[in-house]
């Protein structure tokens, strides 16, 4: 194989690896810098991740290194595809489950005690929270006499078409949410508008947005102080930034063998 077609691979490779998100982040892993090596060699992939501590938890963990060995197996190119979870309390388990493919619940039998689609749907649904509220925050910027009750008549066509919307349209595809510019911009996660104090419905999608901020700046500070410079590694977060939900590509059979 010539050199170029090994740095094509490995770049593809890193790039399908970007479509894994930290779930409670909701951040590409590749951008957080827990992507610690990846080896290509024709068709045979290795990956080692990392985790800002060694007890992440372990459903959590499990979701990102099985969604990784999704998202390489899915690329037309692999042959074997090898990831392996490093310095957790639980590495030992979970490697041995994803070279078994063993899936979420043969890997932890009576451990696994809530399904990874259902942990998987809760965060997508936070950070459809998250987007909404940077959203709405923003058109209150830019209309200054507005008060928050007034977003009961915001329709996603008076946003602006900006990478903060689009962020907030991606998020609300990913749930099956209306993304014509006639629809109600502030809904639950499914699809109900909200009535009562605006007010207090703004407060709360607020907190979610910040803990979710807070997290990844959190996360980021503790992975650089366990493996001094991963910081190399790591993508500044931008507000409002695209991360494409609806995007990865996950063969059927293996998302199924995780629910199980």
């Amino acid at each position: 194989m010539s050199v170029v077609a090994t740095l094509s691979r490995n770049d593809e490779a890193f790039a399908a690896l970007g479509l894994v998100l930290d779930p409670e982040l909701d951040e590409p892993i590749t951008d957080l810098g827990f992507v610690r090596s990846l080896e290509v060699d024709d068709g045979v992939v290795h990956v080692h991740l990392r985790l800002p501590t060694s007890f992440c938890s372990p459903n959590f963990a499990y979701l990102m290194a099985g969604d990784a060995k999704d998202v390489l197996t899915a690329l037309p190119w692999t042959e074997r595809v090898l990831v392996e979870l490093d310095d957790h309390h639980d590495s030992d388990k979970i490697n041995a489950g994803l070279a078994a493919d063993a899936g979420y619940r043969g890997t932890f039998g009576h451990e696994a005690e809530e399904n990874l689609d259902e942990l998987r749907a809760t965060f997508r649904r936070k950070a459809y929270v998250a987007a909404m509220e940077r959203s709405l925050k923003a058109w209150l910027r830019a209309n200054p006499d507005a008060t928050e009750n007034d977003l009961s008549t915001v329709v996603l066509g008076d946003l602006a078409d900006d990478r903060t919307s689009n962020a907030l349209l991606r998020r609300r595809e990913a749930l099956g949410l209306r993304t014509d510019p006639a629809a109600s911009a502030l809904v639950d996660h499914a699809g109900r508008p909200h009535t009562g104090d605006l007010t207090m419905v703004m407060r709360r999608a607020r907190a979610t947005r910040v803990s979710i901020d807070g997290n990844a700046h959190f996360c980021r500070g503790l992975l650089q102080t366990r493996y001094p410079g991963a910081e190399e590694q790591q993508v500044p977060r931008a507000e409002g930034a695209f991360i494409p939900l609806t995007t990865v590509a996950v063969p059927q059979r293996t998302t199924q063998e995780h629910s199980r």
